[in-house]
């Protein structure tokens, strides 16, 4: 489209207008032209809603939505990440249904910290299949004690060293064992993968705390304990006993 049909189409729209400024390009514009008509077909029973949430993630994965949540090395639709894309897409898909919106933000949300800090083996492990929907994400950071005081997280991360063949103990970390909890979190019970944020250094206030991918069947997790709530919203609180994960599970340094 020319910018002056643009200007023309956002005019006779109001509600669209912003589009015309050059904040936005044609990608943006594509989404805003295609997204609502899809969603406007969608028909998804919200009665049960991790059913629902799981409708939601094919649904959108079919669509090539979800491919914006992870950047285009990865299976994504754009280069890099977008603010301005996931903008759009959000505002439209809440319009027409909160869970699909938060089914979307769910999936880059729970990825987010691997496409920003993950190795190259933990972004090919688990990247594309956030943007095909065959793995569903969740952030895991709030507890009993702590929500916006990300710094009162009790969760304890604690490294466990590997004995060398003399017999020695080597001062590499070969694994790791989490104990704690985490409540009211997005996905719990339904996720395939956890960002969980543990404390890994006392003392130190949020300058201790390191984040973890853990999957759904990492031992000594139980996410089974899920959260009602009026809105159709998947909610769980999960449980750490001395959940194994292996040393590659940490994210970042």
């Amino acid at each position: 489209m020319s910018s002056s049909g643009i200007l023309q189409a956002t005019t006779l729209r109001p509600e669209t207008a912003h589009l015309a400024l050059p904040f936005f390009d044609a990608a943006h514009r594509r989404i805003a032209e295609t997204l609502p008509d899809w969603a406007n077909e969608q028909r998804v029973d919200e009665a049960d809603d991790r059913a629902a949430c799981r409708d939601w993630v094919h649904r959108l994965a079919e669509g090539g939505w979800l491919r914006y949540c992870v950047a285009a090395a990865h299976g994504g639709a754009l280069p890099a990440l977008d603010s301005r894309a996931l903008v759009l897409l959000r505002e439209t898909l809440a319009f027409y249904s909160p869970l699909a919106d938060f089914a979307f933000a769910m999936q880059g949300l729970g990825s987010g910290a691997i496409s920003l800090a993950g190795t190259p083996a933990q972004q090919a492990a688990y990247l594309p299949a956030v943007a095909q929907g065959s793995k569903i994400a969740a952030f895991a950071l709030s507890e009993p004690d702590a929500g916006s005081d990300v710094a009162a997280i009790k969760t304890e991360a604690k490294g466990v060293n590997g004995m060398r063949s003399d017999g020695s103990k080597d001062v590499e970390t070969t694994a790791w064992r989490l104990n704690g909890s985490k409540t009211w979190i997005s996905n719990g019970g339904l996720a395939d993968f956890y960002c969980v944020f543990a404390r890994t250094e006392p003392g130190v206030g949020s300058r201790g705390i390191s984040a973890f991918i853990v999957d759904k069947d990492a031992p000594g997790l139980d996410d089974s304990a899920a959260i009602q709530v009026m809105a159709p919203h998947p909610l769980a609180t999960l449980r750490f006993t001395d959940c194994a994960l292996p040393a590659h599970a940490l994210l970042g340094e």
